[in-house]
């Protein structure tokens, strides 16, 4: 590739002696792995911009799976992202070195990261709105086409007061049945919005996102989902929610 692109790093871990093998969220590339040669040297001046959460300006080369970064640049310091914050975007960076295929256009894809990581490095309380908002964003961009609005069974608009069972690839449909599978009209309405103006339809999004997600991602764990979980029993009274 001759030009620069903008991109995110999502994972780093080294490489022989002195070097990095990255996984990279770049903006009309999509994922894109690459070997950064001598970057973990003393010399290297990579050392301190292929972080997470930096946003940088890259070019690479070479053929097949993994390219070879030629330079990297630092666009402007990396998001101050802490405590919570920090391991809610670790997990954001592993959704993305998992389900995305590698060199695949996500450029408006790329712009809801960028979002959210700036919706995690301001938020003070929790990051739970701006995590359900990238989650349903992802799920559309591959490809998750879920109609919110109407029941699958009868096609006929949802009712706030009623309860709509998920069915895999089919949708909602009415239902008496009220467990984990079931959200009514008004949680799915704000699924639909992704806005969520309570703890209710917040809660119901978490429950949709871990189902939609589970077949892309099998069933091998998250590791940031795990690290998460090391934080929160050190925190005084585990006063924090799991992403």
């Amino acid at each position: 590739m001759e030009g620069w692109e903008r991109a995110f790093v999502l994972h780093g871990w080294p490489y022989s002696e002195t070097s990095l093998m990255l996984d990279l969220f770049t903006e009309s590339q999509g994922r894109v792995r690459l070997l950064a040669k001598g970057a973990r040297s003393r010399r290297s001046n990579l050392k301190g911009c292929l972080q997470p959460f930096t946003p940088l300006l890259v070019r690479w080369g070479g053929r097949g799976e993994v390219k070879t970064l030629r330079n990297a640049e630092a666009i402007s310091l990396g998001l101050p992202l802490t405590g919570t914050m920090l391991y809610s975007g670790l997990y954001v960076n592993e959704l993305l070195s998992r389900v995305l295929e590698q060199g695949t256009n996500y450029s408006v894809l790329f712009f809801d990261y960028l979002q959210c990581l700036q919706a995690l490095a301001a938020e003070e309380s929790s990051p739970e709105v701006a995590l359900r908002q990238f989650e349903l964003a992802l799920l559309r961009h591959l490809g998750y086409g879920l109609d919110f609005l109407h029941c699958a069974g009868s096609g006929e608009p949802v009712d706030d007061g009623m309860t709509y069972r998920y069915r895999e690839e089919k949708g909602f449909i009415a239902t008496l049945v009220v467990d984990h599978h079931s959200f009514t009209g008004r949680e799915l309405r704000a699924l639909a919005a992704r806005q969520f103006p309570d703890a209710e339809t917040l809660r119901a999004a978490k429950r949709f996102t871990r189902m939609a997600l589970k077949p892309y991602l099998g069933g091998k764990p998250l590791k940031s989902r795990e690290l998460f979980r090391q934080f929160v029993r050190k925190q005084p009274n585990h006063l924090v929610d799991e992403t």
